[in-house]
Order: C-alpha cells, then sequence, then structure tokens
C-alpha cells in the first residue's frame, strides 16, 4: 500500500494540470488599449448609425411570414399574395420566393418586375440566405431550417422611437484572450429560441475565464444552419446584470480566432439579441449552463425598445 500512497500527490498534479485554466484579462500597453478602446467606440457608433439610418435597421422590419409546412410563397401588391406590399414600385405579382434546400429559388412573375440583389436588377436567381429589395421594401430571405421572409420597409413608424443605443463604458479587464477547451466527442445539441423553434447546435467546446477572481465558465457553439460560417463561433449568456441592467434574455458574443489558434472574447462587444428591438425576429436563447453569476458590466445595456 506504500507505494499506492506515494503516488496520490503525482496523481493529484496530472489531473490538476488537466484541468481548464481560467484565463484572466488580456494583458495591453497603454497605447494598445488605446487603440482597442477607439476601435470598440467605432462600432458602437456604426451600430447606432444604422439602427438609425439603414434600410435593414431592426426598427424598419414590418412583417414576418414563416414559410411554415410551404414551400412557396408569392409576393406582389395584389390582396391574394402571401406577402403583400403596397407600393407603386410593386407589380400586383411580382414574384415567387421557393425554399430551395438551404438556398431560396427568387423568380419574378410578371414581365416588367425585378428584384435588387445588392445594386444589381434581377428576374431571377438561386440565393443563399440574404436580401433583396423589391420597390422601396427589403426582403430578408431568412432560413434557420424554418424558413421565413422578413419585411423591411424604410417608412416603418417604429424609425421614430430610434433613441439610440446604451453600453457600459469601456472595461477592458473583461477582454480575453484565450484557448477554447475543444469538446472531445462531437455532439450536437438543441438551442431554443424565441419562437419556439429547436434550432440545432454543435457544441463546440468551452471557455474558461476569471471575472474579479470567480473562475467563469461559457459553453461556445456553432448553428448548424445556413450562412453560419464553419468556423463560427458563439457565445449565448446571461449574468447578473440580466434582467436589470441589460436585456432579460441575455446577450451575445461573437468568438474571433487569432492567429496563434487562440480566441478573442471580448465582453466589451457584447450585443443584445436582435428580439430586443423588433417581434419579427427569432433568437437563440441562451443554455441554461451559461448563466454567470458575477455581473458583466461591458458591452451592450438594455435601451429598452419593447
Amino acid at each position: 500500500m506504500a507505494p499506492i500512497r506515494k503516488m496520490r500527490p503525482v496523481l493529484a498534479l496530472f489531473l490538476a494540470l488537466l484541468q481548464p485554466t481560467a484565463a484572466g484579462p488580456v494583458s495591453l500597453t497603454p497605447a494598445e488599449a488605446a487603440a482597442v478602446a477607439r476601435d470598440i467606440e467605432g462600432r458602437r457608433t456604426e451600430a447606432e448609425r444604422a439602427l438609425r439610418t439603414s434600410p435593414t435597421s431592426y426598427l424598419a422590419t414590418v412583417a414576418r411570414y414563416d414559410f411554415g409546412e410551404r414551400t412557396r410563397l408569392t409576393v406582389g401588391r395584389a390582396p391574394d399574395n402571401d406577402v403583400r406590399l403596397d407600393d407603386d414600385g410593386v407589380r400586383p405579382h411580382h414574384l415567387e420566393i421557393r425554399v430551395d434546400g438551404d438556398r431560396f429559388a427568387v423568380r419574378a412573375t410578371e414581365a416588367s418586375a425585378t428584384f435588387r440583389v445588392g445594386d444589381i436588377e434581377r428576374r431571377e436567381a438561386t440565393l443563399d440566405p440574404t436580401s433583396i429589395g423589391v420597390g422601396r421594401f427589403v426582403l430578408r430571405l431568412s432560413h434557420q431550417r424554418f424558413p421565413a421572409i422578413i419585411v423591411f420597409d424604410p417608412r416603418s413608424p417604429r424609425l421614430r422611437e430610434y433613441k439610440g443605443l446604451k453600453f457600459f463604458p469601456v472595461d477592458l479587464a473583461l477582454r480575453y484572450e484565450l484557448a477554447l477547451t475543444p469538446n472531445a466527442t462531437p455532439e450536437t445539441v438543441v438551442i431554443m429560441s424565441t419562437r419556439g423553434t429547436p434550432r440545432r447546435a454543435e457544441r463546440v467546446g468551452w471557455f474558461d475565464f476569471s471575472v474579479g477572481g470567480t473562475a467563469c465558465r461559457l459553453e461556445a457553439t456553432r448553428l448548424l444552419e445556413p450562412g453560419v460560417g464553419e468556423e463560427a463561433v458563439s457565445v449565448y449568456f446571461r449574468d447578473a446584470t440580466s434582467g436589470g441592467e441589460t436585456y432579460p434574455l441575455g446577450r451575445y458574443i461573437d468568438a474571433e480566432r487569432l492567429p496563434d489558434g487562440r480566441y478573442l472574447l471580448d465582453f466589451n462587444l457584447a450585443y443584445n439579441p436582435l428580439c430586443a428591438f423588433s417581434e419579427h425576429y427569432n433568437c437563440p436563447i441562451p443554455p441554461k449552463a451559461n448563466t454567470l453569476p458575477v455581473p458583466i458590466r461591458a458591452g451592450e445595456m438594455d435601451a429598452k425598445y419593447h
């Protein structure tokens, strides 16, 4: 028995080395910190500009049409269309949009009808999830394995509700460059969404980090949906500010892979789900395991558009 007792400290040390290390905040020089802060503030300014003026501002959404069991929706000015757009620039029976696997087949159905893909007028195209222009409207072709058309109108009355966005002051103590602890076994999980649809995702691993001396862990996933990149790593989380200073559902971060294989996880870039602005979006709900016991006072706050 004596040799076994002697081995126990060695075994304990070995097991300890296998445990993920909670990363601390990234170390930056004053010049680097100033540059990072400027970048974050620039992103915030652009987000406010887009919300105020973009044709696809979240406040410009006016309707959502789910395909459901159908594979085809018609678009036009006439009342018998599935998606009715009341505008002189829209023909009575303007388009037919079909779900074509992971893509959308769009076809003009009247001789003078066209739609815009970027700045190019088209009469027919098969497209990945994207946005197209029809008259004054923009149609978002959303897939998520529950296809839908979201309609944006530059005359949406909700645009008058614009009151900017709210952010915590930049706090670089909540910026991390850290390794992803990979999920050793490929695993598909279900993430529920705000419209009640189960969305499939790959659990790619976990991020371990420290907030004010408290060890924290967040699960990282990649949605298994058309339009989601192979290298995408998303974190959906709640913390002690959720429902008070920040949006009750939680917030999101897109982890950015660094050249050395680690990831940038910067809570100053945490943002609200789109359903914080419009009922026409379908947003992932953070898993229970991603509820942090500490407050994360960085990133976007709740500007209370609902």
